[in-house]
C-alpha cells in the first residue's frame, strides 16, 4: 500500500538518529536504560535507525575491568533488555558492547530489531597509541573464528563484514564500524559501500582535545562523500571516566559530503541529533558516477566477502510525517551570504576566463552583443568588460548595441544606454523597427496592414531581426557575437529558435540559471568589481520586471514593460528549483513537488534571514503543481532547441543543457510519463 504523499517515507527518505546517553562507568543497566529512553524518543519522532557510542553498554574507560565477568554477565542482561525493549520500539538500534566469543573478547556493535539481536560486528582497528591501549583488552575482527555465535539463546550473524538491510525499504542498507575504523588508509566503510550500503554507522567513543572535533568533521564529511552515503557518527559524552581523558558527546549525521545534523557538544544530559536521509539522491549519484561501478568490479573479491542480514521495520503510515531537513529554496544559490559572495565570484571569473579563451584562441579581438536593459543581456556585458580587462583590449572593443522595437519601454532603453556607458564600451542604437515592419510586409502579416495582431510570428520577426543584424555586425567588424540567454530559458525553451536569442558565436551565459544571475549582477553592483564608479544602473535592472519586450502595452504608458516572462511559464524560483532537481538527480516530479512544498509552504520555511533582497513568496501545493507541469511540459517539448546550441562554460555541479556535456537527449521524447507522475500529486 502507498504511503501518503505528505509522508516523507513516500519519496525515499528515511529518518535516522545518533544517541548520546549519559553513562555511568561499569554500570550497564543504567546505561541501558538510559539508550532505550532514546531510542524511544526516536522512534516517537519516526527514526528508523538509531545509533549510539562505542562500549556504551559498559562506557568505554572501564579499562582492566572489561575482563572481570562480572561486568561482562551485566553486559548481556543490559542488552537483554535492550532487546526486550526492541519489541514496542519500531526502529533499528546500534548499541556498543564488550563481548566474550571463543575465548576472545571483541569491541562490538549489536544491531536489535524487533525484539531480536540481528547481528554483532566486531571491530577491526585497534587504536593502542597514545592515549589508547585496547590491544590490552580486546581482540581484532580480523582474528574472529565464529561467523555465527549464540547470543541470549539465538544463533545470530557474527563478523566484521556485514551489511543489515531493512527489507521493506530496498535503498535502506547499512555497515558499522568503529571509531579507529575510520581513521584508517582504508577504512572498512569503503568495502562496505560498494557491496551496497547507502547508510554508514559508526560506533565511536573518542575523547575530545584540542583540534579534534574539526578533524571529525573532515573524516566523517569526506567519507560520506567518497562513498556517496549517509555516515552517522556517536562518541562518548558525560559520565565516562576523566582520570586522564575528557568528553564530548559529539555526534554528526553527513550525506554525501554535507552536514545534516550535529549535536551541541559537552552536554551534561542524554541527547538526540536527527536528520532525513535522501537514499534516493545516493542511489542517483551512483548511478550516475561510472566510476562508482568500476570501482565495484576492480574490489569484487572485497564486495564478495560480505553478507546481509535482511529483517522489516514498520515504517511510519503517518498521514502527515514532514521533512525535519531544510531543503533550499535556490540550490543555486548559497544561503549564506559569505557562501555566496564566493559562488558569484567563482561563476564570474569561470565565465570571464573561457570568453577570454575563446577569443584568443579565434584570434578575434572584438565582441559583439545586444543591449536590452534587462538582466541575462547585462551581465553578458559585464563579462564581456572584464574579459577585455583580462586581454589588455580597451573596453571600446566591445560593440554594444541597444535595438528598440514595437514594446521597448522607456525604462529598459534608458538602463541599456546607462549601463554601456558605465562600462565603458561601444555603444550604438539601431531601430529595428522599420526592418521588421518591412519583413511583415514580406510575409503577408496582418500587422503590416495596420492591424493589432500580437502573435507568435510578431515577436519573433523582432527577435529575428536583432539577432541577424549581430550577426552581420559581427562581419563588419570582425568580431564574435555574445550570447546571453541563460540556463533556465534553455531549460524552459524561452527563446526564438535558429535566427534569434538561442544562437550566438559563443554564449556565456548558457549554464547559468536566472536565479543565479541575478545575484551575480548584485554582487557586481555591491563588490565594486568595476572600481568605486556608481552602478546603481546595475541594481535597477535586477529589480525590473523580466520581459521580453515584444508585444506592446499601452500607448499611453511605456515606462515599464508590457509583457511578464514569468505569467506565461511560470515564476523562475520555481522553475529554476523543477530544473534542479530534474537535470541533477533525475528525480520524479512528485519528489519533486514534495521538496518544493517543503521549501515554499510558507514564509519561514527555507528563507534567508540574512539576505534583504529576496523576497518572502509563498506557495500552495496547487500552485507548485501547476508549474511543475508547466516546467515539465516546456521542458522535453524544447529538447530540439537545446540539441543545436552554441558553445558555452559549464559552471555549476547543478549541471548544463550542453548535448556535448550534461545532457543528451532525444529531440522527439514524450513527456507522458512525468505528467502521469505529476498526478498523483495532491491539490493540497
Amino acid at each position: 500500500m502507498p504511503q501518503p504523499f505528505h509522508n516523507l517515507y513516500s519519496h525515499d527518505f528515511v529518518r535516522v538518529a545518533v544517541g548520546v546517553p549519559r553513562c555511568r562507568v561499569a554500570d550497564p543497566l543504567y546505561n541501558a536504560e538510559q539508550t532505550i529512553l532514546l531510542a524511544e524518543q526516536g522512534a516517537a519522532k519516526g527514526a528508523l535507525l538509531v545509533a549510539f557510542p562505542e562500549l556504551g553498554l559498559s562506557s568505554y574507560t572501564c579499562d582492566d575491568l572489561f575482563h572481570q565477568r562480572a561486568l561482562q554477565e551485566a553486559v548481556l542482561e543490559a542488552l537483554a533488555k535492550v532487546v526486550e525493549a526492541s519489541i514496542r520500539i519500531p526502529a533499528a538500534l546500534v548499541v556498543g558492547l564488550p563481548l566474550r566469543v571463543d575465548h576472545r573478547l571483541f569491541n562490538c556493535a549489536v544491531v536489535v530489531a524487533g525484539g531480536r539481536v540481528q547481528g554483532v560486528v566486531p571491530k577491526i582497528y585497534l587504536p593502542n597509541y597514545n592515549e589508547f591501549y585496547e590491544v590490552r583488552q580486546f581482540s581484532s575482527a580480523d582474528d574472529a573464528i565464529s561467523t555465527e555465535i549464540e547470543l541470549l539463546g539465538q544463533r545470530v550473524p557474527f563478523g566484521a563484514q556485514q551489511l543489515f538491510q531493512v527489507a521493506n525499504l530496498p535503498l535502506m542498507k547499512f555497515h558499522i564500524e568503529t571509531c579507529e575504523d575510520l581513521w584508517v588508509p582504508i577504512p572498512p566503510s569503503s568495502y562496505a559501500t560498494l557491496a551496497g550500503a547507502t547508510v554508514l554507522v559508526n560506533l565511536s567513543a573518542s575523547n575530545i582535545v584540542v583540534g579534534k572535533s574539526d578533524y571529525r568533521h573532515q573524516l566523517v564529511g569526506q567519507q560520506s562523500g567518497r562513498c556517496m552515503a549517509a555516515y552517522l557518527y556517536s562518541s562518548a559524552g558525560r559520565g565516562e571516566s576523566t582520570t586522564d581523558l575528557a568528553w564530548d558527546g559529539q555526534a554528526l549525521i553527513y550525506e554525501n559530503g554535507e552536514l545534516l545534523a550535529e549535536a551541541e557538544r559537552f552536554q551534561d544530559d542524554s541527547h538526540l541529533i536527527f536528520a532525513d536521509v535522501d537514499l534516493e539522491r545516493l542511489s542517483r549519484d551512483r548511478m550516475r558516477t561510472n566510476t562508482f561501478g568500476q570501482s565495484m568490479a576492480r574490489h569484487a573479491e572485497q564486495i564478495a566477502a560480505f553478507r546481509t542480514v535482511s529483517f522489516a521495520l514498520e515504517v511510519p503510515a503517518r498521514d502527515v510525517l514532514p521533512l525535519q531537513r531544510k531543503v533550499a529554496r535556490y540550490p543555486y544559490v548559497p544561503a549564506n551570504p559569505q557562501l555566496r559572495d564566493k559562488r558569484c565570484m567563482e561563476v564570474y571569473n569561470i565565465q570571464v576566463g573561457a570568453l577570454v579563451q575563446r577569443m584568443s584562441a579565434s584570434g578575434v579581438k572584438k565582441a559583439v552583443i545586444g543591449i536590452s536593459g534587462g538582466l541575462d543581456s547585462t551581465h553578458a556585458l559585464l563579462v564581456c568588460a572584464k574579459a577585455m580587462d583580462h586581454l589588455k583590449l580597451p573596453r571600446t572593443n566591445i560593440m554594444a548595441y541597444t535595438m528598440p522595437g514595437f514594446a521597448t519601454s522607456s525604462r529598459t532603453l534608458e538602463q541599456a544606454r546607462r549601463l554601456m556607458a558605465f562600462v565603458g564600451c561601444t555603444a550604438a542604437e539601431i531601430d529595428i523597427r522599420p526592418s521588421c515592419i518591412q519583413m511583415l510586409k514580406d510575409i503577408g502579416h496582418p500587422y503590416a496592414q495596420g492591424r493589432e495582431e500580437y502573435d507568435v510570428t510578431f515577436e519573433n520577426v523582432q527577435a529575428g531581426e536583432r539577432t541577424s543584424h549581430l550577426f552581420r555586425l559581427a562581419n563588419h567588424h570582425n568580431g564574435i557575437v555574445i550570447g546571453t540567454g541563460d540556463l533556465s530559458e534553455l531549460a524552459l525553451g524561452w527563446c526564438t529558435y535558429g535566427v534569434g536569442d538561442h544562437m550566438s558565436h559563443y554564449n556565456v551565459n548558457a549554464s547559468v540559471p536566472k536565479t543565479l544571475i541575478s545575484h551575480l549582477v548584485r554582487w557586481v553592483a555591491e563588490s565594486r568589481q568595476f572600481g568605486d564608479d556608481d552602478s546603481q544602473v546595475l541594481l535597477d535592472v535586477v529589480n525590473t520586471e523580466i520581459s521580453p519586450e515584444l508585444v506592446p502595452g499601452k500607448a499611453n504608458d511605456d515606462k515599464a514593460p508590457a509583457q511578464s516572462t514569468q505569467s506565461v511559464i511560470g515564476p523562475y524560483e520555481l522553475q529554476d528549483f523543477n530544473l534542479y532537481y530534474t537535470l541533477r538527480f533525475g528525480f520524479t516530479p512528485a519528489k519533486i513537488a514534495f521538496l518544493a512544498h517543503h521549501a515554499w509552504k510558507d514564509r519561514t520555511a527555507g528563507t534567508w534571514p540574512d539576505e534583504a533582497h529576496v523576497a518572502r513568496n509563498e506557495y500552495a501545493l496547487k500552485d507548485i503543481k501547476h508549474n511543475l507541469g508547466i516546467f515539465m511540459r516546456r521542458f522535453f517539448q524544447s529538447q530540439f532547441k537545446r540539441t543545436c546550441v552554441p558553445n558555452a562554460p559549464k559552471v555549476g555541479s547543478g549541471g548544463s543543457l550542453s548535448p556535448r556535456g550534461d545532457w543528451r537527449a532525444p529531440s522527439d521524447a514524450e513527456s507522458v510519463v512525468w505528467l502521469e507522475n505529476l498526478k498523483t500529486v495532491p491539490d493540497a
